[in-house]
């Protein structure tokens, strides 16, 4: 594929790719040469600390967190932009998943599947409703659900949001009034009304995950993400 091979040849512009550079190649997972994960760098790590992973200063501390560095792996695809150009694409998420999204994101992308951008939320200083005004794609980040202390499934890296602005997170009041997050997507929360980038039981995003063990925001009851896609982790078997 040329246009794959154009993609390569240039040095990445990801701050993943470029942090991670070959220190993890003898343990990468490759589907294709531009989708694989593999485990985070020491620099990786050092970049998400204190944004999208909590800074700890104890051992004990970093005992009591939901996920490890160890349990993270650093994921390269590439995707379809908005103008239909090949893009390349990163994200972190739970090893548990991994192999899921690099098989999700190459047949989304074989199907020429457009996904606006897709970056590390660290590039938005691990702000959830900066990324997703950005209609940034994006996976793990150490946060709880809003207005509770419960950790998201993005804490564990068990959660993903896809093209976030044209399918937003919508609550509902005690009084009933809707509200849409971001407050920018609030044209996109008629889900009734016909748009593109829309994630439905029709769209292909919706079939992959579903096939692939994930639930999907848009079918909750109460409120309704339409950018998610989560997977529970099934315990070890003993």
């Amino acid at each position: 594929n040329l246009m794959t091979e154009n993609l390569q040849n240039e040095t990445s512009l990801l701050t993943g790719a470029s942090l991670n550079g070959t220190s993890q190649l003898e343990q990468r997972v490759t589907l294709t040469d531009d989708f694989y994960y593999e485990p985070l760098s020491d620099h990786l790590r050092r970049y998400i600390t204190g944004v999208s992973y909590p800074a700890v200063n104890t051992e004990e501390e970093a005992a009591l967190l939901a996920v490890s560095y160890d349990d993270l792996r650093y994921v390269h695809v590439l995707h379809y932009d908005f103008d239909g150009n090949p893009a390349e694409g990163e994200l972190i998420c739970n090893e548990y998943i991994a192999q899921d999204l690099v098989e999700i994101f190459y047949e989304l992308y074989y199907n020429e599947y457009q996904i606006e951008r897709m970056v590390l939320i660290d590039e938005y200083d691990g702000d959830d409703t900066a990324s997703m005004e950005d209609n940034n794609t994006s996976c793990f980040n150490y946060r709880t659900v809003d207005d509770t202390d419960r950790l998201s499934k993005h804490a564990y890296g068990l959660a993903i949001d896809i093209n976030p602005l044209y399918n937003p997170y919508v609550t509902y009041t005690e009084e009933g009034a809707e509200q849409v997050s971001p407050a920018s997507a609030l044209p996109y929360a008629r889900r009734d009304l016909s748009f593109p980038h829309k994630i439905d039981e029709d769209d292909l995003c919706y079939e992959l995950f579903t096939r692939h063990g994930f639930t999907w925001g848009g079918d909750w009851n109460g409120v309704k993400d339409y950018q998610h896609f989560q997977k529970t982790l099934e315990p070890a078997a003993p």
